[in-house]
């Protein structure tokens, strides 16, 4: 598949979104069971989609006896890395999924479903190719932008003689930003163009609406010297900006893998405290004040960088045997 380029659609949807107000979505209390789509640490990397459920948001366990769901086959190396999950638009519209294929590439992976066993063909989408000088596409993510009515699809990408001014100041000479394409029917793509720059090097990107409706945007600063590695917010008018000044330092250092969800009246942040092995969680219901609720959770064993999507008792049953 080759990307179109669609720039004029691009920049005319920017340029509305700039005036827009702040999106907002009506708030309403979560229902059904949380499911989580991860991946295994170590050669896990390489086994697939894995899926565990939660009626708490804090106790998950793995659906499937641990096997994959989804078994990866395209992409440079051929890698399912950072799973994404997502409902797209309409009442009967299938669940997707993309995910990192690789540590070095210009490609992302992308299949749908309406069950979670049975897939559409997997397909290596190439959001990259077209700039020069790109060394990866890190854990993508989605999100639906009602004001042009396309899907912004998003991931953490090194470019080389990109953004000099701090260029080494992540391991092996990476040098990260959030880039984004946006599509309308997942068939062609706009061109790939930066979607945040905060000024140091910056993965992990994930979109979170909190209580009262508005929208924030959540990332990993991955500055190595001095090392920061920890998490923090922007809230934004819209999916493709602008974006507010980042707020505090919410998490440790050393942390990634940022996933959200709503519980009752409070929006809580997971992460992937990866040095130690094991998550962490944070609650909040303004993005200012955090709770540290780390101790609750019970994750899988090995379970690494995923997302978390609401799903009905018939779906999960149908998974849960």
């Amino acid at each position: 598949m080759s990307l179109l380029l669609d720039r004029r659609a691009l920049c005319i949807g920017a340029t509305a979104l700039a005036g827009c107000a702040t999106t907002r979505i009506a708030p309403s209390e979560p229902e059904g069971p949380l499911l989580f789509a991860y991946f295994s640490t170590g050669k896990g990397e390489a086994d697939g989609l894995k899926l565990a459920v939660s009626e708490d948001g804090f106790t998950f366990r793995a659906l499937g006896g641990g096997k994959p769901f989804l078994v990866p086959q395209v992409g440079e190396k051929k890698l399912l890395r950072d799973p994404f999950l997502w409902r797209g638009e309409g009442a009967d519209a299938p669940w997707h999924c993309i995910w990192t294929t690789a540590w070095e590439g210009v490609t992302i992976g992308h299949a749908t479903t309406r069950d979670f066993v049975n897939w559409t063909p997997q397909r290596a989408i190439p959001v990259m190719a077209s700039v020069p000088g790109t060394r990866n596409c890190w854990a993508p993510e989605a999100i639906y932008d009602p004001a042009t009515r396309r899907t912004v699809i998003f991931w953490s990408s090194t470019v080389e003689g990109r953004f000099t001014e701090t260029a080494g100041s992540s391991e092996s000479g990476y040098n990260h930003r959030l880039w984004y394409t946006t599509t309308a029917d997942f068939e062609s793509f706009a061109a790939p163009q930066v979607l945040y720059d905060p000024g140091f090097s910056v993965i992990d990107g994930t979109f979170a609406q909190v209580p009262n409706g508005g929208l924030w945007l959540v990332v990993k600063d991955e500055t190595l010297d001095p090392p920061r590695k920890w998490l923090r917010a922007a809230s934004a008018r819209s999916p493709l900006g602008p974006f507010a000044p980042l707020g505090e330092v919410f998490t440790p250092s050393w942390v990634e893998g940022p996933m959200t969800t709503r519980i009752g009246a409070e929006l809580v942040c997971y992460y992937d405290v990866y040095r130690d092995g094991r998550w962490g969680a944070k609650s909040t219901r303004d993005m200012v004040d955090w709770q540290d609720v780390s101790d609750r959770l019970v994750m899988p064993q090995g379970a690494r960088h995923g997302s978390l999507v609401r799903i009905d008792r018939k779906l999960l049953a149908a998974l849960d045997t």
